[in-house]
């Protein structure tokens, strides 16, 4: 593994940086957010702007990671370690895999559970959509989308403000949420529009 082409990446859907392990539940977010997602690694060592500051205990930071999977993560996450030396320094890899047994929830210092996903740079906590998503994806089976007219002026709407919440979709089509949801998550899971959150709100928009 080239470590250094690695951190030249930067953080993303698939990549997080952690100068030092401090808090399980922090941790546990990352590791469900990758399981959850599709897979990914984190580089303990390695500070948020990419600048390699290494491990100072190795064994306590993957005891501090494998207690974060197996008591912070349900289900329980089995990450696998390397370790790898760059000019003396010990960067410690944890690489995650993306789940088969998804949806993973991680416990809070309030001790609820939450599911948690990756966008971009950022573990995310899951709307009601996004933990159907989730579920649904996991299962192998065939997602087949009718098109009927709600799909139709969704498409419309899209097609003009490039744009749409939960609630807009529920109103333009005369639907309950439940019903406008789970045509949003068919649509998600067929790769025909991709939900994307804001600090103010979640929307969707075509692929």
């Amino acid at each position: 593994m080239n470590i250094r082409k690695l951190i030249l990446q930067g953080e993303g859907t698939t990549l997080d940086f952690k100068k030092t392990i401090t808090n399980n539940e922090k941790i546990a977010k990352s590791l469900v957010a990758f399981a959850n997602n599709k897979g990914g690694q984190l580089l303990i060592g390695v500070a948020d702007d990419g600048s390699i500051k290494g491990v100072k205990s190795e064994d306590e930071e993957r005891y501090m990671i494998t207690k974060s999977a197996h008591q912070f993560c349900k289900p329980a996450i089995e990450p696998e370690f390397e370790e790898i030396y760059v000019d003396d320094k010990l960067v410690l890899v944890v690489k995650i895999a993306e789940s088969d047994t998804k949806p993973h929830y991680a416990l809070d210092e309030n001790k609820k559970w939450w599911v948690y996903y990756r966008v971009n740079d950022k573990s995310i906590l899951a709307s009601k959509i996004i933990v159907d998503v989730i579920k649904k994806s996991s299962k192998s089976e065939a997602n087949l989308i009718t098109y009927t007219e709600q799909e139709k002026k969704l498409f419309e709407h899209l097609s003009q403000e490039g744009r749409i919440t939960l609630k807009q979709f529920s109103k333009l089509t005369r639907s309950s949420y439940r019903q406008a949801q789970k045509i949003l998550v068919s649509l998600i899971i067929s790769g025909v529009i991709k939900p994307n959150t804001s600090e103010k709100e979640e929307f969707f928009t075509t692929v």
